[in-house]
């Protein structure tokens, strides 16, 4: 089975889904998980999604 379409959704992203995260502020990773934070729904990282997944 090829993997030709893998990463397709964030390719059309702006600059492919990579940018600053607004929780933790590391530059160049991957944006991909909207949450609700302070009552803003920002776009944030992996790692930030799962830290505020642990706290609940």
């Amino acid at each position: 089975m090829s993997k030709a379409h893998r990463g397709k959704g964030i390719a059309e992203l702006a600059k492919g889904g990579r940018g600053e995260c607004p929780v933790c502020k590391r530059g160049g990773v991957k944006l991909l998980y909207e949450q609700e934070v302070n009552g803003e729904k920002l776009t944030i990282c992996k790692i930030c999604k799962a830290s505020i997944a642990n706290k609940k």
